[in-house]
């Protein structure tokens, strides 16, 4: 089970700030992020077995974050989700996206909560039932995993909503940037667990088990200005694995100015 907390206008030099851990099977490849597409830019994570993303962002400062729901009716021959994720920041705007995915076939797919956002909007597609239901984000602090957003009966949600709250209160609205990537370092390190009635299993934010766990982890600082963005990847469980400096979009002006060069180039 991924977790993925996400301030949105909370922080006004930082529209955006993303803090999330992946979670999967410890034999599935993957790659950190990389350049996936071009035109719009964007970088992600790369899942090597299937192609797609489970977190990327664009030059157009758009963010997309995939968490796989649980389905006794998971299929293997279904489209990938992470492809979805990759569709989904070819779009210059979050509005655009989020419409694009409510048009799709949640059929198509197993079940998945899929997060899309901007410095102006946010929303979460679900894809519960086979069917797609938009949901929109207000300001604020908000938690997935693999149900819906800021579900408090899910244990992690409710274990850990309040030390993510707590950060604008200790830290003020305009904190140092990087006492604010230390400070969600460690909560995404933590490994305290209760267990979760629906499911019968101990999750902790932190994710240790036989074969499975905490794979990666991941911070984004989008900025209010465009093409200003920090994004940081630990390329390991985030208990023991340090965040580093991780690619970043062009900004879109650059891009642009990089495609007109090579037209006259090939002209």
């Amino acid at each position: 089970m991924c977790t993925l907390a996400i301030y949105f206008k909370v922080f006004p030099a930082y529209p955006v700030v993303i803090a999330a851990n992946r979670d999967e099977f410890l034999d599935r490849p993957a790659s950190p992020p990389t350049v996936l597409a071009h035109n719009p830019e964007v970088v992600g994570g790369k899942d090597l077995k299937a192609g797609g993303t489970w977190l990327g962002l664009n030059s157009h400062g758009l963010i997309a974050g995939l968490l796989n729901r649980h389905s006794d009716l998971a299929s293997s021959g279904l489209r990938s989700r992470g492809l979805l994720c990759l569709d989904v920041l070819g779009f210059p705007t979050a509005a655009e996206a989020a419409h694009y995915v409510a048009r799709q076939n949640g059929a198509k797919y197993n079940y998945f909560n899929l997060l899309i956002a901007s410095r102006e909007e946010a929303f979460v597609a679900y894809n519960r039932k086979g069917e797609i239901e938009l949901a929109s984000l207000t300001p604020g602090l908000h938690l997935l995993t693999n149900v819906d957003v800021d579900d408090f009966e899910c244990p992690k949600i409710s274990l850990a909503y309040d030390r993510f709250a707590a950060l604008p209160h200790r830290l003020g609205q305009a904190p140092d940037p990087d006492h604010l990537r230390r400070e969600l370092a460690l909560l995404l390190a933590d490994h305290a667990t209760q267990l979760d009635p629906r499911s019968g299993r101990l999750n902790s934010l932190c994710l240790h088990l036989d074969g499975y766990g905490t794979r990666s982890a991941s911070l984004i600082l989008l900025g209010a200005k465009r093409g200003q963005v920090e994004h940081f990847f630990a390329e390991g469980p985030p208990c023991r694995t340090e965040f580093k400096p991780a690619l970043t979009p062009a900004p879109e002006a650059l891009v642009d100015k990089v495609g007109a060069d090579r037209g006259k180039r090939e002209a």
